[in-house]
């Protein structure tokens, strides 16, 4: 599978587009806005977009999701129904960030821990990781040994807690006992920021790390 990460709006959110390199399909995760920048990432690639994938619900994440739903008349899948609370305050968040009209929209497919997504022929195994927000998803290509984990864990830090439904010791846990056994030879994109590995973050993360 090969990815590219494109950074999108004023947050500077992480969307990544997934290719399955046997079959030339995409998803885009998180399209938060700049939508022609993800569509020049999409043209570059040369693969035909199936479907949109979200980790969760903030507009920095989703923003962009019906528009580009509706542009390639494709379905979208996550995050977990928990996250419907933040999808149906798109339109009041846009306002009050300063962002483009973002209008709400129903997710073709709801996901659970332990569901699978595919992008062609690519498997991602789902985990359902609550904390930063309750219906936060992670998905994880077991066969690439990479996680896109939104906003549960950075390099060098983790999501925030303090949005309404955020919890501290929730997102902890989901960290440490849903993300840690995939491997610490796992590389993961988050969010924001620079990509990093479990392992790198099991031995450095001040917040999540074995000595913490």
């Amino acid at each position: 599978m090969k990815v590219a990460v494109v950074p999108v709006t004023p947050f500077q959110q992480n969307c990544s587009i997934l290719v399955c390199e046997k079959t030339g399909r995409a998803a885009v995760v998180d399209p938060g806005g700049d939508l022609e920048l993800i569509e020049e990432a999409l043209a570059e690639s040369g693969a035909t977009l199936e479907k949109i994938l979200l980790t969760h619900g903030h507009l920095d994440h989703c923003a962009g999701t019906a528009a580009l739903a509706a542009r390639h008349g494709v379905p979208v899948e996550g995050p977990h129904e928990d996250e419907r609370f933040w999808i149906d305050q798109l339109e009041t968040q846009a306002r009050n960030f300063g962002f483009p009209p973002a209008a709400r929209f129903e997710p073709d497919r709801w996901l659970v821990d332990g569901d699978q997504v595919t992008v062609g022929a690519t498997v991602l195994e789902v985990r359902h990781c609550p904390g930063h927000t309750p219906g936060h998803v992670v998905f994880f290509s077991a066969a690439d040994r990479l996680a896109i984990v939104g906003d549960v864990l950075f390099a060098g830090s983790i999501g925030r807690t303090d949005f309404p439904r955020g919890n501290h010791a929730q997102l902890i846990a989901s960290i440490r006992e849903r993300l840690w056994p995939l491997g610490e030879d796992v590389r993961f994109i988050p969010g924001h920021g620079p990509m990093s590995t479990f392992g790198r973050e099991r031995r450095t993360n001040p917040f999540v790390g074995d000595d913490a």
